[in-house]
């Protein structure tokens, strides 16, 4: 069957509101239109998507599923469509997707230099996507950090980074030199397995209020320095590799040269020597916050 993406984008907007009367507002139709549609959608698809109430309106198994997949059906539409407006155009556009603390900039100027006529625009990551907007075609190059799905992707390693540990100012542990994993063996580590956040503000805000600790990688640590924060090196901490990543189906043309002009500048401020001087930018830091 084919799927009907106006239907797909109507349940979605009931799947958000749990309500037919305000997706109905949101959509700009009728509600009684929308509900016929809803109802020819779960016709076509052969499953029930909502269990209706006159109280509620809530997903099944099958629409929670479908719900989980209509971001990532949506997202990849919107951006094919938005690469055929341009394309009638004449314009030519490449993103770069970045995880936080890394830097592309230098990259970006090396390139544009040489692609004048080329714009570039940048997709900083939430730490849950990682290489997702590559697969889904909102970037077609990213700086990542590992671990991350590779399949499908071309890797060209970059350096490798320590990870430190981030503490509040007024921790016990705080006005040590350096920290070693049995320091770290009674805390309370702020990660996806303990507590889920939504962003780095997040997972530090509830650090400086004594929810805990957590490690993270150096570039990290010297791009989000707080004054009730430290960040402690941890002795034997696994580096972690660094890397450009791009879609194997999509590794010519100007991906091909941004590919090219970036491993050879990132890899002049990055690999082991980037993560020690990293560590050494956030030292001081330390003095002046436990001062």
């Amino acid at each position: 069957m084919d799927l009907d993406l106006r239907k797909l984008r109507y349940f979605v907007a009931v799947a958000e509101h749990r309500h037919f009367g305000r997706a109905a507002q949101e959509l700009f139709i009728a509600q009684p239109v929308l509900s016929r549609q809803i109802r020819a959608f779960e016709q076509e698809l052969g499953c029930s998507l909502f269990a209706r109430t006159t109280r509620s309106v809530e997903l099944t198994p099958a629409g929670q599923r479908l719900y989980d997949e209509a971001s990532r059906i949506t997202t990849v539409v919107d951006v094919a469509l938005r690469r055929v407006h341009e394309a009638d155009r004449g314009e030519q556009r490449l993103v770069v997707a970045f995880a936080a603390g890394l830097h592309v900039a230098d990259a970006i100027r090396a390139f544009t230099a040489r692609h004048p006529e080329i714009e570039v625009d940048v997709l900083p990551l939430r730490w849950w996507e990682r290489e997702v907007p590559l697969r889904e075609g909102r970037a077609h190059v990213g700086y990542l950090r590992r671990p991350f799905d590779d399949s499908g992707l071309r890797i060209v390693p970059i350096g490798h980074e320590t990870k430190v540990a981030c503490l509040p100012v007024t921790h016990p542990l705080a006005g040590r030199p350096a920290l070693t994993p049995a320091d770290l063996d009674r805390e309370a580590i702020l990660d996806v397995r303990a507590r889920r956040t939504s962003s780095l503000e997040e997972k530090f805000e509830l650090i400086a209020s004594g929810q805990g600790i957590a490690l993270v990688p150096a570039s990290i640590a010297g791009s989000y320095s707080r004054p009730d924060l430290v960040f402690l090196t941890v002795t034997d901490a696994l580096p972690v590799e660094t890397c450009l990543a791009v879609p194997e189906s999509n590794c010519s043309g100007p991906v091909a040269d941004f590919l090219d002009i970036a491993t050879t500048t990132l890899r002049g401020h990055s690999g082991d020597s980037e993560s020690k001087d990293e560590l050494g930018a956030v030292t001081p830091g330390l003095a002046a916050a436990t001062d």
